[in-house]
């Protein structure tokens, strides 16, 4: 494995450029080969995995799924108050620089502050070693995230192992592998930051949703998803800002991380499109062939109002959780 590694070096060297060498030795980022393995066997387990399920009973989970998600919220949590410390100083430069506009260019890096426009990864000092220690826990999350995608073959919800899901989940892991190596800080904040406020409200979501007596109440769900696609948006819009006022921060890395934005951006709104606007288009044409069919009983002149939703009720198998 290790010689396996060695011999890729070169090809990264050459394509990328040297290492950035303040996070040698750190757990799981000296060699690729953990990181590559890792996501093929996440995918041996998206393939195989609802086959081994496909005649047995589903598990129910409730229980580690709580504890799962509050974990995971509970990081996610931390890794965004830590990195947004810098978002809170970009804010502040932002500011400064907008009142400063008038006959000037946005230029330059603040010493000790991060910029929004263009952050390099070598222009902060100690604050440069804290925002690296905190996406490092931001890779690793991504590991740790593939227990969403286990438990869904676990609980035999195979409707949610999308290529999306698949798509986002194991190329994440690698992305980031090459990110900490290469750009573990810098502009490499922000993404990370929105992604982070993201999950805590989506975790939060799964844990409560994994509640039978809270799913009535947990109305928020669309609302993450658009929450998504904004942050992937205000990602591109700051990334861009990398790219027309460039500083040391290697231009290739944020052209890359446009083109995986838009990606997401197409599958994240079909995604979107399937879910939630043709639930509501279906909805509205069952309620239009009812009014056709005459099915819509009236009595004293009053339409049934309860008839609608009796006939978009679909029998559900019950869950043992």
């Amino acid at each position: 494995m290790e010689n396996f590694d060695a011999s890729l070096s070169p090809y990264f060297k050459a394509l990328l450029g040297t290492r950035d060498t303040r996070v040698k030795g750190w757990f799981l980022l000296d060699n690729y080969i953990p990181t590559l393995v890792c996501s093929i066997i996440y995918l041996l387990i998206v393939w195989l995995g609802p086959k081994y399920m496909k005649n047995r009973p589903p598990f129910s989970c409730r229980g580690i799924l709580v504890v799962y998600n509050l974990g995971l919220t509970l990081l996610s949590l931390y890794m965004f108050f830590e990195v947004g410390q810098k978002l809170t100083q970009a804010s502040s430069h932002l500011k400064s620089t907008l009142q400063q506009l008038p006959g000037k260019q946005v230029t330059g890096v603040w010493e000790g502050q991060y910029n929004f426009f263009c952050q390099g990864t070598r222009s902060a000092g100690e604050s440069d070693m804290k925002i690296i220690r905190v996406l490092w826990w931001y890779y690793f999350s991504k590991l740790i995230e593939f227990m969403d995608t286990f438990f869904f073959i676990l609980r035999k919800n195979n409707h949610q192992i999308t290529v999306l899901h698949v798509y986002h989940h194991a190329s994440m892991l690698n992305i980031w592998w090459f990110v900490m190596n290469w750009v573990p800080c810098g502009h490499s904040y922000f993404g990370a930051t929105l992604n982070s406020f993201i999950h805590v409200l989506m975790y939060s979501y799964y844990g409560l949703s994994s509640v039978p007596s809270m799913r009535p109440y947990l109305w928020w769900k669309k609302y993450i998803t658009q929450g998504q696609l904004l942050q992937f948006v205000l990602t591109i819009i700051q990334t861009t800002c990398g790219v027309i006022w460039p500083c040391t921060f290697p231009l290739g890395w944020l052209y890359f991380q446009i083109g995986y934005m838009i990606s997401l951006i197409a599958l994240f709104t079909n995604f979107y499109i399937q879910t939630y606007n043709r639930k509501g288009a279906s909805r509205r044409k069952d309620h239009l062939k009812d009014h056709q069919n005459g099915s819509v009983a009236a009595a004293n002149g009053h339409t049934n109002s309860f008839s609608f939703l009796e006939n978009n009720v679909k029998p559900r198998k019950p869950r043992k959780d």
